[in-house]
């Protein structure tokens, strides 16, 4: 993990007393509403749908088990609403129906950051000042500016892994972070970056996607794509360069944000984005983009070229753990008698890392009764040990709101798996159906047509069965409450969206989306498959959806290989025979 520096940590303990000293100024009142509201935002403190979120960031997903203990005293301690708040927020959900507001809880986000939902205004300062103690803040997690940069759960440990994403990752943050030039862009802007063959960071679906690769000459680069985004606009980014030398990498991006800094639109915040720029200017932007370059290198001398020296001191942060394998064995035990509960386990939750003495192990959050990514401060505090126990003290958040532990001894993952399910996280789920990734939709978020939550937990209800979810076999379910797709519905395998039909929930069902991962293929976004349905039809609908690709697959054929064979009428007469009556639905 990046190790602070003594201007790191002063760096974020001057911004905590500075945004304590601007809530004092709203709380008494000489700094307004309006003035205040972009100074919280700033320092990642939004205000929603019932009461204040945090979202804390967490640069490429990873955390020490001292941070997520941190973590887990602040669920504790800070995340609970005024009484007042939260009767009135459960009356009003009672009204809907199912409720779900959980309190003293922490949510994971697809962006790897962590989110709580309840912690009070008044309180603020002093969970800013907690953070600040353990290397944490909120910079930048919103406004318009860009935002925490993530990259691969496994990086830096992955067996197909071309080279190590983080030090980039670190050195792009630290040059992102309050850059004068860009804290106040047309839109927020989002960069993902990947080291491995495989894309596991969704990189084509982001504002800028960096992919690291050789050469012929077999040096290193970047293969850049620029102006992906979902929202209601779904797009793919756009290729600008098929290799730039990795020195010259923030030099390139500095001309990537100037470019759509000048010209990006800020008369329609939903035409604002990175994407619509690429897509009406085409040619002409990646020209702008590749002139501006030429500016910052040969006229400005290219401040930002990256140094052997800079990369090495950065990289040294993100050396293996010196971690005791004497006597360690390549091999998971053979426990004495047969449990295949364990097996099931090896084969989904584990993964193989570079050394061969050593595992990535991902714990499961996803559970019945829960949302996807919730963890309650007692789960966070259980996780801190286990990182302690078995994994060097580190842990990772994933894209797919799960947590990963990056240096388990093999000979160790019986012991792993046998604390891990006695504290709910060995679930033998992960890639299949209830792997499913959730935004906290219309329950919290003042943004959202509709509730996620209730539509997440109702299909991991109905889908228990480890055999059936092992025959379905490896599927994307992604489901946003509205069409700024936190949950990231586009791309998934079968994704869902919450939409407001005459004031109540409805939801559109798409199907064939990816992310770019080897098990999907090409990024791409989802197609709709007819009129919307009701909350209580989507768990049939997509129950149907599955029983047609079990009827109609070939031997060894994937969900998302079947509807690209079949086409979308097949599952969306399947989808429109599952619809509940007027009257049924009524009554």
């Amino acid at each position: 993990m990046y190790q602070y520096t003594d201007f790191d940590r002063q760096f974020v303990r001057l911004r905590a007393d500075q945004f304590r000293d601007q809530l004092q100024r709203w709380q008494a009142g000489t700094l307004s509403e309006d003035e205040f509201r972009p100074l919280r935002l700033q320092n990642g403190w939004y205000v929603q749908r019932y009461a204040p979120m945090l979202r804390v960031a967490v640069p490429y997903g990873e955390l020490s088990s001292r941070q997520i203990r941190a973590l887990a005293r602040i669920a504790r301690e800070y995340d609970e609403p005024e009484a007042e708040v939260y009767r009135n927020a459960l009356a009003t959900q009672g009204a809907m129906g199912t409720t779900y507001l959980p309190t003293h809880y922490a949510h994971f986000s697809t962006r790897t950051n962590v989110q709580f939902n309840w912690i009070p205004l008044a309180k603020s300062a002093d969970v800013m000042d907690l953070l600040a103690s353990v290397d944490m803040h909120g910079i930048q997690t919103s406004g318009n500016c860009i935002r925490n940069i993530t990259t691969d759960e496994r990086a830096g440990v992955a067996a197909d892994e071309i080279a190590d994403p983080r030090p980039f990752a670190e050195i792009l943050r630290q040059w992102s972070s309050l850059h004068p030039e860009f804290a106040f862009l047309p839109r927020k802007f989002k960069i993902a970056i990947i080291g491995a063959t495989e894309d596991r960071a969704a990189t084509g679906w982001h504002d800028v996607g960096l992919h690291l690769v050789k050469n012929d000459a077999g040096e290193l680069g970047f293969r850049v794509s620029v102006g992906g985004g979902m929202g209601r606009t779904p797009v793919i980014g756009t290729l600008l360069r098929a290799f730039l030398p990795w020195q010259q990498i923030m030099n390139y991006l500095e001309a990537v944000v100037r470019v759509y800094n000048r010209f990006g639109r800020r008369d329609n915040k939903y035409k604002a984005r990175i994407k619509i720029l690429v897509k009406a200017e085409g040619q002409r932007y990646i020209d702008e983009v590749e002139q501006e370059f030429r500016q910052i290198v040969e006229l400005d001398g290219g401040p930002h070229t990256i140094p052997q020296a800079e990369y090495d001191r950065v990289a040294a942060s993100f050396v293996p753990p010196a971690l005791d394998l004497a006597g360690a064995s390549a091999e998971a035990p053979t426990p004495a008698a047969p449990e295949p509960l364990f097996a099931r386990w090896l084969q989904r939750n584990v993964a193989p890392h570079r050394n061969p003495l050593l595992r990535a192990v991902t714990l499961s959050f996803k559970r019945p009764g829960q949302a996807p990514g919730d963890a309650s401060a007692d789960q966070l505090d259980t996780l801190a040990v286990l990182a302690d126990r078995y994994s060097a003290g580190e842990a990772r958040v994933t894209h797919d709101q799960n947590v990963l532990l990056p240096w388990v001894r093999a000979d160790q993952l019986h012991a792993l798996w046998l604390d891990a399910k006695a504290a709910g996280f060995a679930s033998a789920n992960v890639h299949l159906l209830t792997d499913m990734i959730a935004c906290p939709g219309g329950d919290l978020c003042a943004l959202a047509n509709a509730r996620s939550i209730p539509i997440a937990v109702a299909i991991t209800e109905r889908y228990q069965d480890l055999d059936e979810l092992d025959d379905i076999g490896e599927i994307d379910l992604h489901i946003s409450g509205c069409i700024n797709s936190c949950g990231h519905h586009h791309s998934g395998h079968i994704g869902i969206l919450g939409v407001d039909k005459d004031g109540k929930e409805w939801y559109q069902v798409t199907l064939g989306g990816s992310d770019g991962s080897a098990l999907s293929g090409e990024a791409m976004p989802g197609k709709v498959i007819g009129p919307s349905f009701s909350a209580a039809e989507v768990p049939d609908v997509v129950e149907a959806v599955l029983a047609t690709y079990r009827d109609q697959r070939q031997p060894r054929e994937t969900f998302i290989a079947a509807v690209r064979r079949l086409g979308l009428q097949p599952f969306k007469d399947a989808a429109n025979a599952a619809r509940i009556p007027a009257e049924e639905e009524a009554a």
